[in-house]
């Protein structure tokens, strides 16, 4: 039976590729965490199923996910996540590890200053791109490695990270690898004490019931028949699309909106200021689309508005607020720089609402939740703190 192997077993991921994988008969996945058995041994006492409970205007559904049959916790066994990725029964390696589990510097590249690559590369715990690397070296079979990150032209980036890596300890990938793009969309909160009620699975996971994956045609070995996956040559629009419009937009409206004490988006985007500058932003985003989803891009923003005034999810601001350091040039900084001067009032806006809600954090006490927190804490004790934060995520 051929196998997916995942890394990255949030709820994400559980909401999206484990919920496609379900409806793909003969596949099945093995889970991989790489911080703590916490999720493995949740899903283990229950034989690794779990409900994914889909809640919309109308209320909510329950579904049986139970494609997941084993998970590995790397901190415990590192060597068997190396040994499942070289492993011919694995076609299909998937990886939801947020933006910042690929330690990218600006250029894109592999950061290899980064303390976790650094530690990597010399023996100390295993990341995602270095793990791939080892394994894959192993591999004597084809196998494609599928990134269902936020991030534009993941899979290239992937790739080259994984290249880089592989080269820095002296290993050589030889077998037929793939790194096909994909954009994936699914909004999934966080689970809470009231989602494993209403589901009676201490596991359960929260999403709404719209579902989109594109995904490039280009895979090494077997593919699964992932039903209503679009599959396409080339994945930059629909992806530019999603980062700009939805992504864009959620970042905004998380520190927007918690600045003017809202806790979830549907009422961020209840808030007739906010709901404005959210719709002025996906307009000046959609100027910047290529030809081949601009046309697609009003009927586009009125779903996403639809979607966000999802009463019946409790989507988080703070959930999408952490990590903006990586977020902030992907979703904002790169759209404005595409608009090449022109004015962009939301765009703007959007940067100023990400400065001042770090500012805000810092000065309340609490810790940033984001890789660069201490760069960011320091640039809020310079003399001018709203350029020294720009700097830091290249902002103009």
């Amino acid at each position: 039976m051929p196998r997916i192997l995942h890394l990255g077993v949030g709820n994400f991921f559980r909401a999206h590729q484990a919920d496609y994988t379900q409806s793909s008969p003969g596949w099945r996945i093995t889970g991989v965490s790489f911080r703590s058995p916490t999720i493995r041994d949740g899903l283990a006492a229950q034989d690794y199923g779990y409900t994914l409970l889909i809640k919309d205007r109308s209320g909510s559904t329950l579904r049986k996910i139970d494609v997941l049959d084993r998970m590995l916790v790397v901190p415990e066994n590192p060597d068997s996540l190396i040994g499942a990725i070289a492993d011919p029964d694995v076609a299909v390696i998937t990886v939801t590890v947020t933006e910042k589990g690929y330690h990218l510097g600006p250029d894109g590249k592999l950061d290899t200053q980064a303390d976790a690559v650094r530690s990597d590369l010399n023996g100390g715990a295993l990341t995602p791109v270095g793990a791939l690397a080892r394994g894959l070296a192993r591999r004597t079979t084809p196998v494609t490695v599928l990134s269902c990150d936020n991030l534009p032209n993941n899979g290239p980036k992937l790739q080259s990270a994984v290249i880089d890596f592989a080269r820095l300890v002296g290993l050589t990938i030889t077998a037929p690898v793939t790194f096909p793009a994909s954009m994936v969309d699914r909004i999934t909160p966080a689970t809470t004490d009231t989602i494993r009620a209403e589901a009676s699975d201490p596991m359960a996971v929260p999403t709404e019931a719209f579902s989109e994956w594109v995904i490039q045609d280009d895979f090494a070995a077997a593919r699964p028949d992932w039903p209503g996956a679009q599959w396409v040559q080339d994945v930059e629009p629909h992806e530019m699309r999603k980062l700009r419009m939805l992504n864009g937009a959620h970042s905004f409206l998380a520190y927007a909106g918690t600045l003017r004490g809202h806790t979830y988006v549907h009422e961020a985007i209840a808030d007739p200021t906010l709901r404005n500058t959210a719709r002025t932003l996906m307009q000046e985003a959609a100027a910047t689309l290529p030809d081949a989803v601009r046309a697609q891009a009003e009927s586009y923003a009125d779903a996403l508005l639809d979607r966000f005034e999802n009463p019946a999810l409790h989507h988080r601001l703070r959930q999408i607020a952490m990590d903006g350091s990586q977020k902030m040039p992907i979703r904002i900084v790169d759209t404005l720089r595409q608009r090449k001067g022109q004015n962009s009032p939301a765009l703007a806006a959007a940067i100023d609402a990400w400065c001042d809600f770090v500012r805000t954090e810092v000065a309340d006490g609490r810790t940033l939740d984001d890789p660069m927190a201490s760069d960011l804490q320091s640039a809020c004790g310079t003399a001018d703190p709203g350029a020294a934060l720009k700097a830091v995520i290249g902002a103009p």
